[in-house]
């Protein structure tokens, strides 16, 4: 048995501010993606996978009997398969903000949801928000909170524009060029970040009435402008924002981006060659680098690894 693949996601704007409201806009990102498979002869190597998918099966047992209305799942099948030797073969990476857990929720909806929505169906948003529902539930197992986002869109494979927490809808996002100067790339910092402990640093950042108003006055206010300069292809006007937004980032989420990086972070911002903000949750794995000239970021930038996502 071999399902269908599962891409990895890159939310480009909206971390930590979706949880407050702000607009958010979260892509596929085909370069890296899962499957579930079967393992007949359970070698070592899709061990881990296959124990995690038994945890995970526990939890939505028990998630089915909290929530019937929510959630229908083939439980026997899932069981079944997992004794056969089930894993997720992913090229994903964990813990770098691309989506690794989102995929395999995704995976696992889709094979063994009953009465599932498909992609195929007119997808208008009541639908929309009870996949991102449901896909929330799933994906708390892995993150203690979570969003529903990932999982959706790995499931849809498609541009997520977030109004507001109950206002998404699919978007379109202006093609690429394939020449562009301008980039969007992703900046490997070599090590892993974990969800968890980040959205408790914010959680507990979010008790300090000065802390909610940077949020509103400024992270929101400069997320949500970049949304809107990126859907419309506005690119000067994004630019702009974006160097406020990376400012704002490195004076208030300092505990989110790796310690060797705040130099490197703020020469972007002086030097105007690149500007970085979080991919995902922080605290490791993936940052998000933002240019207008890619060759002037890769010169700035030449120690570390670069992945180029989008081109303008």
């Amino acid at each position: 048995m071999r399902g269908p693949l599962f891409y990895s996601k890159i939310l480009l704007f909206g971390e930590y501010g979706i949880i407050k409201d702000s607009k958010g806009l979260s892509i596929p990102y085909n370069f890296y993606k899962g499957a579930l498979k079967i393992d007949k002869h359970h070698t070592v190597s899709t061990h881990r996978s296959n124990q995690t998918l038994k945890r995970f099966l526990v939890y939505l047992t028990k998630l089915k009997e909290q929530q019937p209305d929510l959630i229908d799942f083939d439980l026997l099948t899932l069981r079944d398969d997992i004794e056969k030797g089930l894993y997720f073969d992913s090229s994903i990476p964990q813990g770098y903000g691309v989506g690794s857990s989102g995929a395999l929720v995704a995976a696992i909806y889709d094979k063994y949801a009953n009465n599932r929505i498909t992609i195929l169906e007119n997808l208008t948003r009541d639908k929309l928000l009870q996949l991102k529902a449901v896909f929330a539930h799933m994906e708390s197992f892995f993150h203690g909170k979570s969003s529903g986002l990932d999982p959706l869109n790995s499931y849809l494979s498609l541009p997520i524009l977030i109004n507001s927490k109950d206002n998404i809808e699919t978007a379109g996002i202006p093609s690429q060029l394939k020449n562009g100067k301008g980039a969007v790339f992703l900046l490997d910092s070599g090590s892993t970040g974990e969800t968890a402990p980040m959205v408790q640093i914010f959680m507990e950042n979010m008790k300090q009435e000065g802390f909610r108003k940077m949020l509103k006055d400024q992270f929101v206010k400069h997320t949500d402008a970049c949304v809107e300069d990126f859907l419309h292809g506005d690119i000067k006007s994004l630019f702009g924002n974006m160097k406020q937004l990376s400012k704002v980032v490195l004076d208030n989420f300092k505990p989110m981006i790796p310690k060797e990086f705040h130099t490197l972070w703020k020469k972007g911002i002086e030097t105007n060659a690149y500007f970085l903000k979080l991919c995902g949750s922080g605290g490791g794995g993936y940052m998000l680098g933002f240019t207008e000239d890619i060759d002037k970021a890769r010169k700035a930038l030449k120690d570390y690894k670069l992945e180029v996502v989008y081109n303008f």
